[in-house]
């Protein structure tokens, strides 16, 4: 019977390429269940509502979506999903006077832009950013 050998190294370097293997499934695997899915994007009201929502999750450890648009003098209410977490839950657009802690995702922000513009909206400690635009 003949015997089969196998190197030290070889060995390190199977075992490497299984650890990039598993690490990355399970990076893929976390991204998609912090993200929840698709996260929408600005709804606009129904007939009964003129509010304009949106719903931001995480995607990539930053606000997703993170450029946001909506329309001058019509109340805008920002939801932040399940997948917000930490300091991302205190949300605050500066240029609007905007700072608010969101506890849960039925926790909301609303306000109304009286002006046209591009403002930058955060977590509480600016690691988490995004833009608004407002048209």
């Amino acid at each position: 019977m003949s015997e089969i050998k196998i190197k030290k190294t070889t060995l390190y370097a199977l075992g490497i390429v299984l650890l990039v293997v598993i690490a990355g499934y399970f990076i893929v695997v976390e991204s998609n269940s912090l993200t929840g899915g698709v996260i929408g994007n600005v709804v606009q009201g129904d007939s009964n509502e003129d509010v304009q929502k949106v719903v931001l999750g995480i995607k990539n450890y930053n606000y997703y979506p993170n450029i946001i648009t909506v329309k001058a003098n019509k109340p805008v209410r920002i939801y932040l999903d399940s997948s917000v977490v930490g300091c991302f839950r205190s949300f605050t657009i500066r240029d609007l006077g905007i700072i608010k802690y969101l506890p849960t995702p039925n926790d909301y922000v609303e306000f109304t832009p009286a002006k046209t513009g591009t403002y930058r909206f955060a977590c509480g400690m600016g690691m988490g950013t995004g833009t608004l635009i407002v048209e």
